[in-house]
Order: structure tokens, then C-alpha cells, then sequence
């Protein structure tokens, strides 16, 4: 660890300090695109460019500073103002958190739509900077276009909205205020237990105001990304654990793959014999291979997991926040002495499940592990038990993904399995929301740490296909897949002009099933009968049972640009993706999933529990019946202390 975050030349000698005369606006570009993060000895820039969509409130400020400063910043311009945001955080997930994006809006809606963005970069501790505009700071009229007033706050705005979403905020109210809160952003940014969302506010009349500036403040300054090693006294009791433990069990969670710490997980898991589940934020930690990589684990996970994690003994969690969807609820961890160790860059996520404490860096922390348990292994007989079980989870993956008539309509399973068949190593997998991440989560094989890319903190539906352009834009030469499904394609397909603006041949899979599929099924299971699920005419009794809706989103996708593919079979499906996997623009392919009796056959089903609460009093019988499943699952919820 380095004992300073960041570092920087020092002033050059002269008679006097050194200024220069530039707007709020453009001296911020200026410092940003000055700014560096160096890990490992690896230097690169920190903000690499700036999405955009102006109006009043940042076009006569940020807008003017973007073209005036062209040659340091470069601009994306985008459609949605969220949609940015789901395009920036996916670029820093790609990049390692190393180098991220700016996002700028102007005031009103423009800064409210950055909300849901910003809250799923800091749920998923990714960083991204935002710059909505704001009101006057001078106050020249009241109210402004746009502008919300507050009865008894006059120095509320809209963009009040990100300060809980947000790992810093600031309202930049004078010119000699950026200083320290541009330098508190890029701190924030760039901090790996910190990091998420970070917004500075800028009033338009204060982002045209002009400043001399000290030219120190736009001298490159590197930021160096800690990895503070584990304490010695922790690794002590944690080394104690894992000796003691008869039926030990890693869950990888996301922080493996913010460290790059892959290799050292892959490095401990060789020398102890300990079996690895991952979390969906954490799958590809181990190639999906590896002899003790058992796959995902928690609602969505595979059987060969939740098992062992029913009667694991000791736990490792590395980088987890163990959401709901990982613990089942709280119902996973059943061996009545089971034991928690969590190796965490953050206090806040290692004290979960009442656990011993690991608080470093998560390549840092497994390395030292790998030192301290020299000798030590796992006993035979439980390596073969977890190695047995997950072959008979690949003959259940195989099973689900086999097609044996290339001319039938292919589950949903099958479709994922047309897409593993075709993908290679460095090929990146995008989901987020609906029926999919469930499937990918139990049936994905993935094949580097990289591929598999589920936001499924946040689970947000019209994630994917900005998520594609941000990927797309962080590697370049990397074929990058959306999966979206026609309820999340329907949220937000715009960015599909922004990958044609800018010529990246992001590949997107579109699954047409009519409605909200994963909802559709757990509307069923909680008594709601799906209601309000599926996409079709309303039948004369009032419920939505008709006809599917004629809607072409094939059509659609080809009317923004895309090159678009038609599979109406396994066969076909199989040839437009090869042909997709090439192409060098935009290529969408379009395919209706068979949805039937059949089909659901085909997927496995849930191997743990999720807690969705029922109705505790209903005169339908579906939710009565649901109730009486409720009470009888939720008995098994333990809380560790």
C-alpha cells in the first residue's frame, strides 16, 4: 500500500503563483481530464469522456466547455438520461472501477432521470460521476423553468433527489468551491470501499462564471488504488477457522473481481480444496471448469451449492454483501453451528451475518490466506462430494440446453444454450432483470472473469443495451452481447441509435415471450395468478388473456438502425447467431421462445427460497394456498448473531 492515495509534480518555481482565467465549466473539464488511477503499477486515465443530452442548464456551461476542451474530453451523446448512466457504470465495471465516465444533464427532468441510474451504481459500488445542471445561485428569478420550489427551503432542488443515492454530493454555489469538491469527488471515485455514484451540482449561472485558477489544480495527479493488506490478528482467527472446518464453503461475490483478485481465489481453491459458489455479481471468478467452482448459489443457484451450503460449516464470503437473493432469504446457512468469515475492503459488508472480520483487499486478503494455510486440505471424501455433485449439474445444464428438432421453437434454455455454443472466451454476457439472470445464473458457463456481466444489485430493467454501448466502448474488440427480454427491451431501447452513432457492433439477443415472464411466475406462486403480467388484448372479462399484442420489436429495433435477424427455430437461431458473432455494426437477433408446459419442464427450477410476503388474508383460493406455503418456508429463516 502506497502511503499516499494520490500524487502529483510539485509547483514549478516562479516568481508568484500562476493562474488561469477560465470559466467554472471549463476549468472542470480541464481537471478532470488531469486526473489518473495507477494500481499494480498500471497508470490510466480516470475520466475517460463524457456522455451528454443539453438543455438548458448545462449547454451553455458544460456543453461549451466540452467543445472549447474537445481535444482532452472525449463526448458521447446519448438519448435517455438514465440510460448514460447504465452505459458509464458498465464501462467501469469493465475497466475495473480504474477509469470511469461523467454524465451530464440539464436541470429538471434531465437531472431527475440520472435517479435510478445513480442508485444502481452505488448498490453495485460502482463509480460514476454525474453533473446535473441546477437553479441560479444568484436567484435572478424565481421560479426558473423547470425549477421545483420548496415552501420553507429555498435552497432545495430536484437534484436533492441524489444526495441518498449518492456516495458524495455537492452543490458547487461559487467558483472557489470547485476546488475542494472536485478533489473530494475524484477521492470518492476512486476509493475501492467508498466508491459508488458521485454528483456535483452545478447552478448554470456559476458553471459560466469565470475564476483565475491556480495552475496546480490542473496538473495530472495520479490516484493510487489502495490494497491494504489484512490485519495480522484477523488473519490469525480467520486461519484458525478455516482449519477447524470440516465442510468449508468460499462464496465469491463481486469484490473478486473489483481486486482482480481471480487468480489468487483460483490459487487457494488448488491448494485447500475448498469449493466456491458465486454470487451473480461474482460468477467467473472461477472458469466454470475449475474442479471446484460449483456455480451460482442462493434463489437463483445451482443444486450442487445450495446443498452444501445447507450443511456448510464455516462460510467465506469474499466481497459479498449477501443480499436476500444469495442467502435465500436468510434460509440457506442451516448447519446449526455454521460459522461466518468475510474478507471485505468495506467494515460495512464484512460485519454481515456476524462474521469474523477480514477487512483488506480481496486479492491482498486470499493471498495471505494461501501463505497461512500452507499444507492444509480439505478431506477426500468431502472434495469428492462437491466434485460429484457438480457433474451431475453439468448433465442437468447439458439437458436443459440440449435441442434435438432444429426445426422446434426453443425454450429459453435452449436459446442461452445456442449462445454457449457460439460465445468465446472473451466474448462479455449482459443481463440485468426478468426471467434470464435466474437461467444464466444456474446454467452460464463462464469462461473468464469477465464474461459474465448481471447487474442484479439493482436488477434494473432497460439495464442491458446501454450497459452493451459502455462495454463496448471499455473493449473495444470484444464481442458484447445484450439479453434482453421484450419487457426490458420495451423500458429502454434508445441507446440502440448511440451504438449506430458510434459505429460499435454490440450484438443484441432479443427473447419475445409476451409479458413479464420471471414476474409472471412469482405472481403465480404468491397467489397475485398474474395478474397484470403478460402482454396481450383484454379478453371481455377484463383480464389480459387475449391475443398477444401485435407488436413487432424486430421491426422496431430495425427502424434505429440495427441489422436485425430473424430465428423462428433452433436451427435458424444457431446460424443468426454465428452470423451476429461477426458482423461489425449493430446486429440484433429476434427470437420467440416457446413458453409452454414443455418449456418449463426444461429450465431447472428455484433451489432455495426467496421471501416475497403473501397475503395474510384473501378469499381467492390461489392466495390462501400461497399463504399456507409462506408460513410453512419462512419457519426455516435464521438470523446469525
Amino acid at each position: 500500500m502506497t502511503p499516499s492515495h494520490h500524487s502529483r509534480p510539485g509547483p514549478e518555481p516562479g516568481p508568484g503563483p500562476r493562474t488561469r482565467r477560465l470559466t467554472v465549466a471549463q476549468a472542470l473539464i480541464r481537471f478532470l481530464a488531469a486526473q489518473y488511477t495507477e494500481r499494480d503499477g498500471v497508470r490510466q486515465r480516470l475520466i475517460a469522456g463524457t456522455w451528454g443530452i443539453f438543455g438548458h442548464g448545462n449547454v451553455a456551461g458544460i456543453g461549451q466547455a466540452l467543445v472549447e476542451h474537445a481535444d482532452v474530453m472525449p463526448f458521447h451523446q446519448g438519448r435517455n438520461e438514465q440510460a448514460m448512466v447504465h452505459a458509464a457504470v458498465a464501462f467501469a465495471r469493465q475497466r475495473g472501477r480504474l477509469s470511469v465516465q461523467a454524465v451530464t444533464t440539464s436541470i429538471g427532468p434531465g437531472a431527475t432521470n440520472l435517479v435510478t441510474g445513480a442508485a444502481l451504481a452505488t448498490v453495485n459500488r460502482l463509480p460514476v460521476l454525474l453533473l446535473p445542471g441546477d437553479y441560479f445561485a444568484t436567484h435572478p428569478a424565481d421560479p426558473l423553468l423547470q425549477q421545483l420550489e420548496h415552501p420553507t427551503a429555498a435552497d432545495v432542488s430536484v437534484n436533492d433527489t441524489l444526495r441518498p443515492v449518492s456516495r458524495f454530493f455537492d452543490r458547487v454555489t461559487r467558483p472557489e468551491a470547485l476546488v475542494p469538491s472536485a478533489l473530494n469527488a475524484v477521492r470518492v471515485l476512486t476509493d475501492p470501499a467508498e466508491t459508488g455514484a458521485v454528483t456535483l451540482a452545478l447552478p448554470q449561472d456559476v458553471q459560466a462564471e469565470a475564476h483565475d485558477w491556480p495552475e496546480e489544480f490542473f496538473a495530472e495527479r495520479v490516484w493510487r488504488i489502495r490494497r491494504p493488506a489484512p490485519d495480522p490478528a484477523e488473519l490469525a482467527d480467520a486461519v484458525a477457522a478455516i482449519r477447524s472446518a470440516a465442510r468449508p464453503l468460499i462464496v465469491a461475490g463481486g469484490g473478486v473481481h473489483h481486486s482482480a483478485a481471480e487468480d489468487a481465489l483460483r490459487a487457494l481453491a488448488d491448494a485447500t480444496g475448498i469449493p466456491v459458489a458465486s454470487t451473480q455479481a461474482g460468477k467467473g471468478s472461477l472458469r466454470y471448469d475449475h474442479p471446484a467452482d460449483l456455480g451460482g448459489i442462493g434463489h437463483t443457484g445451482t443444486a450442487v451449492s445450495d446443498d452444501l451450503a445447507r450443511t456448510a460449516d464455516l462460510v467465506i464470503g469474499v466481497g459479498t454483501r449477501y443480499t436476500d437473493f444469495t442467502t435465500a432469504s436468510g434460509t440457506l446457512f442451516q448447519h446449526p453451528h455454521v460459522r461466518f468469515v468475510n474478507l471485505n475492503i468495506t467494515a460495512f459488508d464484512a460485519h454481515k451475518m456476524a462474521a469474523a472480520t477480514l477487512v483488506c483487499d480481496a486479492r491482498a486478503g486470499l493471498a495471505s490466506l494461501v501463505d497461512a494455510l500452507a499444507g492444509h486440505r480439505v478431506d477426500p471424501a468431502y472434495e469428492g462430494e462437491y466434485r460429484a455433485g457438480k457433474e451431475r449439474w453439468q448433465r442437468v445444464t447439458e439437458a436443459a440446453f440440449a435441442a434435438f428438432d432444429d426445426s422446434a421453437v426453443p425454450t429459453q434454455a435452449q436459446v442461452l444454450g445456442a449462445l454457449d455454443a457460439v460465445v468465446g472466451d472473451e466474448d462479455v454476457v449482459i443481463n440485468a432483470a426478468g426471467s434470464l439472470p435466474g437461467d444464466l445464473h444456474r446454467l452460464w458457463r463462464a469462461r473468464s472473469p469477465r464474461q459474465y456481466h448481471l447487474e442484479y444489485g439493482y436488477s434494473c430493467m432497460g439495464y442491458e443495451i446501454p450497459a452493451a454501448v459502455g462495454v463496448q466502448q471499455a473493449a473495444p474488440d470484444t464481442p458484447v452481447w445484450a439479453l434482453v427480454g421484450d419487457g426490458t427491451y420495451l423500458m429502454m431501447p434508445t441507446e440502440i441509435v448511440t451504438a449506430v452513432q458510434e459505429d460499435l457492433p454490440v450484438k443484441l439477443l432479443l427473447v419475445q415471450n409476451h409479458g413479464y415472464a420471471s414476474i409472471g411466475g412469482l405472481s403465480e406462486t404468491v397467489g397475485a395468478e398474474r395478474f397484470g403480467t403478460a402482454y396481450r388484448h383484454r379478453a371481455p372479462d377484463g383480464s389480459f388473456t387475449g391475443a398477444p399484442l401485435p407488436v413487432d420489436l424486430a421491426a422496431n429495433a430495425a427502424s434505429l438502425g440495427m441489422d436485425v435477424l430473424r430465428a423462428g427455430t433452433v436451427g435458424e437461431l444457431r446460424t443468426a447467431l454465428r452470423t451476429a458473432r461477426a458482423a461489425h455494426r449493430p446486429t440484433c437477433v429476434y427470437v420467440e421462445t416457446d413458453t409452454g408446459a414443455t418449456a418449463a419442464a426444461a429450465a431447472p427450477p428455484a433451489e432455495a427460497w426467496w421471501d416475497v410476503p403473501v397475503a395474510e388474508v384473501a378469499a381467492r383460493e390461489a392466495a390462501v394456498d400461497a399463504r399456507k406455503r409462506y408460513e410453512q418456508e419462512v419457519t426455516a429463516r435464521r438470523r446469525p448473531l
